[in-house]
């Protein structure tokens, strides 16, 4: 309360100046009428007082300068005085300065009893003209004003029909009248009572933290959501593993005590405890060419012997598929993208898989040789976020395939197009990481790798990884690797030695990044770039050493490892450090050859069957059914799986989902 009435006649001044300033006359008749009789102290505000005065004078000044024809101080004031926004942004305020210059530079025409001084009058043109050619220069295409761009070089203006108006008697006046509202206008915005700019003020600057805060809530949320996701996830599995394993142990124990463990009771322990994901997991571990393997797990778990002999799924009908995916409503395409899509996804590994991939190629389902204005690769573009994100995601499910990323190497269009969506996508935060996705498996081979160096989009990285807390976690991880891949190459070395310091920048704020998932492709990267001696040398200016110091001392064991490499080679003096002779081969390609189909894929799935919908396997069952469309496997010899775990730097492509599954690096 003491408060309150330390500040109540400066709090009683503030309401005071807004009922005068609204014209409640009548309010504020009652209000002063109040404060009197309550006695309560009622200043008058100074502050306005004195803006009304000085705003008084000013519009004087202005005013006088207009009639006695002093062009300098009158624009003097108007430039000092009138708001650039609003000289710069208001129509009217545009189409009024426009007048005044042509009633300064005419001034002397009017007003001189005899010749008007030839000096001050040319002076006065070239004043006019100046304006006409720089901040005149936005009205040139009004009709309106069009005639007066020949002003100045008109010989005697006054005699010129187009500009008879001009020299009547009524001209200046009106434009005078206008001036004086257009002034009134003006300084009454700016006398804004205390109160309002105090509301207006504190108003929009809570409405900008309340923004940022909230995008913060919703972005930790997601990221809350997701580690809750992998949390839960993670712990399903531990508290399976644990049963099992307590499982074994007690039936190993009751071996040795001389009780029998028939395959029933191991049947039984496999069927409960065992969920279809790690059926699926243990059935991709178990090495089926080894002696008698099959015939264990025959014993053991049933389950796992009837993946090893799954049926082909049925023949399709391309044509008739093709044409509804370029033909059929958005829902349609959208349906029967997510089901093409899910046959990839939810195949068994193996030759099922393999008969659905092949089959889609050799009817070359995304028309990749096609050379129709009209064809399915286009629904990368389709007006629909759901049919462009389907489409995403299918791309991205054929590039997680060796053979599925030959079938869309074999033509660049593909690549472009996928270029194009990463770069113009801003309002599908999955069609883009899946875009991404699909880019980032394309760098594994040269040829690719080659085209997005020169197609500049190691520079379109480095600037999304410039705010990489915007990022989701799939796009950040997989943004990295993609940059890691490119900077493997000399010409992409050579791209990171134009904004060296920009990249090296960049590399060492990721260095201590919360998502470690990223740290193995931020050292490849750093490791690869500092083989550049011009980019080591940017480094050393930089203080480089001391920032992968400070890593060293808070880094795990092999984290260290991988940055002494990397300050090794920063003092390294060599030219060319590790830059093979076939770096730039297109012909040799080094593409590490193995599949990493990523759960992510099939992830928040954005269309759902109505009532009696056909969706999935059942909707191409049924609609698109075909005779003998699929062809047989090409086999190919797979990497040997042999997990990256030098001390180096990665220094071969690699996929974040390679990585994880321990394919070579």
């Amino acid at each position: 309360m003491g408060d309150i009435l330390a500040h109540e006649s400066e709090l009683l001044g503030l309401v005071k100046e807004f009922l005068d300033f609204a014209e409640f006359e009548d309010t504020l008749k009652t209000f002063s009428k109040e404060c009197k009789i309550k006695g309560k102290p009622l200043s008058k505000s100074a502050c306005g007082s004195l803006r009304d005065s000085k705003s008084s004078i000013i519009q004087k000044d202005l005013l006088a300068a207009f009639d006695s024809g002093d062009q300098k101080v009158f624009f003097d004031l108007w430039e000092g005085h009138i708001p650039s926004s609003i000289r710069a942004g208001d129509s009217l305020a545009q189409k009024l300065e426009f007048y005044l210059h042509i009633h300064f530079a005419i001034y002397l025409l009017k007003h001189s009893t005899g010749r008007p001084d030839k000096e001050e009058l040319d002076e006065r043109i070239s004043y006019f003209k100046t304006y006409l050619e720089t901040k005149g220069a936005a009205l040139s295409q009004t009709t309106e004003f069009l005639p007066f761009y020949a002003l100045p070089f008109v010989p005697n203006p006054m005699v010129h029909p187009s500009f008879k108006e001009l020299f009547q008697d009524p001209w200046t006046p009106e434009l005078k009248l206008k001036l004086e509202r257009f002034l009134g206008l003006i300084f009454k915005a700016s006398n804004t009572p205390k109160l309002l700019t105090l509301y207006k003020e504190n108003g929009q600057s809570n409405k900008e933290v309340l923004q940022q805060l909230h995008q913060q809530l919703v972005e930790a949320e997601r990221r809350s959501m997701t580690y809750l996701k992998r949390y839960n996830k993670i712990q399903a599995d531990y508290h399976n593993l644990i049963g099992v394993t307590a499982e074994l142990v007690d039936s190993l124990e009751a071996t040795v005590s001389g009780k029998m463990i028939t395959p029933e009771y191991l049947q039984s322990v496999c069927v409960r405890l065992f969920s279809n994901q790690m059926r699926q997991s243990l059935a991709r571990s178990v090495d089926f060419t080894r002696p008698g393997t099959v015939r264990l797990c025959a014993r053991v778990c049933p389950q796992v012997r009837k993946l090893k002999d799954v049926p082909l799924l049925p023949s399709l009908d391309y044509e008739k598929l093709k044409k509804d995916l370029i033909l059929g409503s958005d829902r349609l395409k959208a349906f029967l993208l997510q089901a093409l899509r899910w046959r990839l996804t939810t195949s068994h590994p193996g030759e099922q898989r393999e008969t659905v991939l092949q089959a889609y190629i050799s009817n070359d389902l995304l028309d990749c040789h096609s050379h129709s204005q009209r064809s399915v690769l286009q629904l990368l573009h389709s007006k629909s976020e759901v049919v462009r994100q389907y489409m995403a995601r299918l791309v991205n499910a054929f590039a997680s395939l060796a053979e599925g990323r030959r079938y869309l190497a074999q033509n660049t269009k593909v690549l472009r197009m996928l270029e194009e969506r990463l770069k113009e996508e801003d309002k599908d935060v999955i069609t883009r990481e899946n875009v991404l996705g699909a880019l980032q498996k394309f760098s594994l081979r040269r040829p690719l790798q080659t085209a997005m160096i020169q197609d500049g989009l190691i520079f379109w990285l480095i600037d999304v990884l410039e705010e990489p807390d915007c990022l989701s976690d799939y796009t950040l991880e997989y943004s990295v690797a993609l940059l890691m891949n490119l900077c493997l190459r000399s010409t992409g070395k050579n791209m990171c030695a134009k904004v060296a310091g920009l990249v090296l920048k960049v590399l060492s704020d990721l260095l201590g990044h919360e998502n470690r998932e990223i740290q193995p492709y931020v050292n490849g990267a750093l490791y690869s770039i500092l083989s550049i001696p011009s980019i080591r040398e940017e480094a050393r200016a930089m203080g480089m050493e001391d920032i992968l110091c400070c890593f060293i001392k808070e880094g795990n064991a092999e984290m260290i490892r991988q940055i002494e490499f990397i300050i090794k080679q920063l003092h390294s003096e060599e030219l060319l450090d590790g830059v093979l002779e076939s770096d730039d081969d297109e012909d040799e390609d080094d593409e590490e050859d193995y599949d990493t189909m990523e759960a992510d894929l099939d992830k928040d799935e954005l269309i759902q069957p109505q009532l009696g919908e056909l969706s999935g396997e059942k909707l191409l069952t049924t609609e698109y059914l075909g005779i003998m469309t699929n062809t047989g496997k090409v086999r190919r010899k797979g990497a040997a799986g042999v997990q990256w775990g030098g001390p180096e730097p990665l220094c071969r492509p690699i996929t974040p989902g390679g990585h994880r599954t321990g394919y070579p690096a």
